[in-house]
This record gives C-alpha cells, sequence and structure tokens, in this order.
C-alpha cells in the first residue's frame, strides 16, 4: 500500500460481498454440488446459483466451473475458498462472543461491599453467581457506602452492597437483606453470660473502631444509640484492619459491633451477643446508566435470593 491512499485502496474493494454470499460459496464448494448446497442450506437451488453468480460479477472472476455432475472450483474459486472460511470463521466467533456478552455469559463485573463475605446473604449470592456464570471476574472492592455510591454514579463500579435506609441521587436501589447486629466482647466479659443484650447493658462501656471502610460508620451508631439513653461513650479509633481489631478485643481494648455475616469467622478470645432489637437492613445500588449484561445477571440472581430468603 505504499503510495496509496487508505481511500483510494477501499474504492477497489467490493462494495456488495454479503455474508450469504460467502456461505453460499463455502457450502456448494464443499459438497461439489449446488442442488446439495442448497438443500444443506434449506433454501433453493436458483436462489445458490443466483448468489454465486451475483459474488463472481463482484469481483470479476468465475468461481465454478459448471458441469450435468455439479461444479468444480476454478483456480480463482480454489484461492478464494480459504479467504472465504477465514472470513466466515471471524464472523461466527464474533458473534459467539458478543452472544456471550450479552447474555453475561463473560466479561467483568465490578463489586463494592461493606458487608462480610464469611457468611450469610453475599456468601450464599456469589457463590451461586460463580456456579451459574464462571467465566465472569467479579473484583470486589471495600468502602464506604458514599465512596462506592459515587464510583457507582461515574461507572467505575457496577453495583455496591451498602446498609439500605436512604436514596441516592441519580442511582437505584432494591432492598434485598438484614443482618442481626452483634456486640463482640471478650470471652471473660460478664456480658458473656447473656444470650442477648440490650444498649442499657453496653451503656458504661468503652468501644474501639478499626479503620476499615465500616469504621467511621461504627463510631457514629454507636454513639447516636447510647446518646439516645444520655451516655456520651467511649470509642477510639485503632488503625488496623478487622483481623487485629477483634484480637484488640480480646485482650480487652473495648467491644465493638459487627454485622451477622461477620460472626462465622472465629477468632479465640472473643464472643458474640446479639444486640436486642438491632437489625440492619441491606441493599444492592446500581446506575441506571450501567449497561453491563453481567450486572444484570448479578442482580436477576441477587432478587431471586433476597426472594427465597426475606
Amino acid at each position: 500500500m505504499h503510495g496509496v491512499s487508505v481511500a483510494s485502496y477501499e474504492s477497489n474493494l467490493p462494495k456488495a460481498i454479503e455474508l450469504r454470499h460467502l456461505r453460499y460459496f463455502v457450502c456448494a464448494a464443499e459438497l461439489g454440488s449446488f442442488r446439495k448446497a442448497a438443500a444443506a442450506l434449506s433454501v433453493q437451488e436458483s436462489s445458490i446459483s443466483r448468489q454465486i453468480r451475483d459474488l463472481e460479477d463482484e469481483i470479476g472472476v468465475s468461481l465454478f466451473q459448471r458441469h450435468s455432475a455439479g461444479v468444480a472450483l476454478t483456480n480463482a474459486g480454489a484461492r478464494f475458498l480459504p479467504a472465504a472460511r477465514r472470513a466466515l470463521r471471524t464472523i461466527f466467533e464474533g458473534a459467539r462472543d458478543i452472544e456471550g456478552s450479552s447474555r453475561g455469559d463473560e466479561g467483568v463485573v465490578k463489586i463494592g461491599i461493606f458487608s462480610s463475605l464469611a457468611s450469610g446473604y453475599l456468601s450464599e449470592l456469589f457463590r451461586a453467581f460463580n456456579r451459574k456464570h464462571s467465566h465472569v471476574r467479579m473484583e470486589f472492592i471495600d468502602g464506604s457506602p458514599r465512596d462506592h455510591v459515587s464510583a457507582v454514579r461515574q461507572l467505575d463500579m457496577d453495583i455496591a452492597f451498602i446498609t439500605a435506609g436512604k436514596m441516592w441521587l441519580d442511582c437505584e436501589t432494591a432492598f434485598l437483606w438484614s443482618e442481626q447486629l452483634f456486640v463482640v466482647i471478650p470471652n471473660d466479659h460478664p456480658l458473656s453470660n447473656k444470650d442477648q443484650v440490650n444498649w442499657n447493658d453496653l451503656a458504661a462501656s468503652s468501644f474501639i473502631v478499626g479503620n476499615a471502610a465500616s469504621g467511621q460508620e461504627i463510631h457514629d451508631f454507636i454513639v447516636k444509640r447510647l446518646a439516645e439513653l444520655g451516655y456520651h461513650p467511649e470509642v477510639d479509633p485503632q488503625y488496623v484492619g478487622r483481623d487485629n481489631l477483634l484480637p484488640l478485643v480480646a485482650i480487652g481494648r473495648g467491644l465493638t459491633l459487627t454485622s451477622e455475616a461477620t460472626t462465622a469467622a472465629k477468632f479465640p478470645g472473643v464472643a458474640y451477643r446479639p444486640i436486642s432489637g438491632e437489625v440492619l437492613p441491606f441493599c444492592a445500588v446500581w446506575s441506571p446508566r450501567n449497561d453491563n449484561p453481567a450486572l444484570r445477571r448479578l442482580l436477576s440472581l441477587a432478587r431471586t435470593l433476597s426472594k427465597s430468603t426475606l
């Protein structure tokens, strides 16, 4: 193409070659007969003959020698056959790829989480989704509800599973499940003798929260609940993740809160006790502008699972 413009090159390309031309040509070449090709493709023999003649007119060469027993490729036809096969294979493979993507059978879905995956609803959801759509890559991101929703709005995240109770502008939401709220205490704490506790039992306690996404949410929740009872609790931040926060509870540095799903993970030296009447609702949040097929599949499964667990 040296010295030839793209426009002049493209002007010399055949303009009217259609997919059916290639299908008819390849089938006739492989079967050696227009009649057999017509039967295999469920079309009239005259249609095969006419479309191949149009193809020959378009590219300016004879592709077949016609005879009473059928047809045979000319030299030009034999040279054209591999290219026609490649073209058909490329088109069909591309169609399969698009079909798989549109069904949500492959691709990537970016998921924001604000609850533990150790057990419960989210654990069941992602296990089921992975079984049904194993070719979809799931990317999980921890974070606060506000950060997740911001990413969802900007289409940097497909969906966020966060605590419910607020409507988010420019987003769709669906309530999906609830979890009991638990207090985490040392094994030898006086409250370990109780099956469940209430906020009055916790009024004189000191609390610690981690620096994970949920840390500030837990801090604000504790302060709000105990302020309603006239108490001003001590809530100290600890710049550690959950794996080190619970051992700090075990050695007596303070109590903390966690959701029901987290209690499946056992840590030595701590006990979990439900707080009476405290149930956390959770929802999914996504952008109505997001057309990721894998997202739609995940949403559909999430709603189905929600109906079976509510």
